[in-house]
């Protein structure tokens, strides 16, 4: 049987995902970053539950170890934890903030970063592994750079910025993969009703379920399926 690991597993996307490809018959494994949580959403689910802070390496490395004892190998990864400070920041801000920049970064591209490099091992022993990193359109650079992109009139560049740089890792291992069966996927599941942008929820026009129907098809892909793109309920999404 499958394995697949879901970092923010507990809630929103990740939940959404946990119970689809555990109704694919994959072993689901969702990862919290408390106990509690881990726990309680894998009963619900029927998966297995790990601690795992994106943002903590020791629990990172801790939840590699733990998979490779109980299934020695990971057929797919999706790295969806994320956050989006600025849609929550009260305080006016420059547009340069630092300490804004170097929270999201920590969660949104230097955690799955983290998790790549300790999951990549337990990938490699996958007949046909799997990653999908879940991204934005928001951080295409050709819709920032498109007046006529509904995306254009957003200004939110940590956000941004951490998800083109997410998608550029994405183009990058794929590229370093090409010699494997790991295929590497970013994705954008839209705009989701989630405590991601908990003050516009209610504006959201896709929920969480919906939501998961790209990242399932991104981690189940063929082995016919090109590496190495950035996809979205509609299709192709330029980066």
């Amino acid at each position: 049987m499958q394995t697949a690991l879901i970092t923010g597993g507990n809630r929103g996307i990740g939940l959404a995902v946990a119970r689809r490809l555990a109704a694919l018959d994959l072993t689901v494994i969702i990862a919290a970053r408390r106990e509690q949580d881990a726990r309680a959403a894998a009963e619900e689910v029927g998966a297995r539950g790990v601690v795992l802070d994106v943002t903590v390496p020791a629990t990172i490395h801790a939840a590699a170890r733990w998979i490779d004892d109980e299934f020695g190998s990971l057929d797919v990864l999706v790295n969806n934890a994320g956050i989006l400070p600025e849609v929550t920041n009260s305080e006016p801000k420059e547009i340069v903030d630092l300490a804004m920049f170097e929270r999201t970064f920590a969660t949104n591209l230097f955690g799955p970063v983290a998790v790549l490099e300790a999951m990549l091992p337990l990938l490699r022993r996958s007949a046909g592994g799997r990653v999908v990193n879940v991204s934005s359109t928001m951080g295409s650079l050709a819709d920032q750079t498109n007046p006529s992109s509904p995306y254009y009139s957003m200004v939110m560049p940590a956000y941004q910025s951490s998800k083109a740089a997410l998608n550029n890792i994405t183009i990058a291992l794929a590229k370093q993969l090409t010699d494997t069966t790991i295929k590497v996927t970013s994705v954008c599941p839209g705009f989701v009703r989630t405590d991601l942008t908990p003050i516009s929820r209610e504006q959201a026009p896709t929920s969480p379920e919906e939501a998961a129907e790209v990242v399932v098809q991104a981690a189940t892909l063929p082995a016919t399926a090109e590496t190495g793109t950035f996809v979205g309920a509609g299709g192709a999404i330029a980066w």
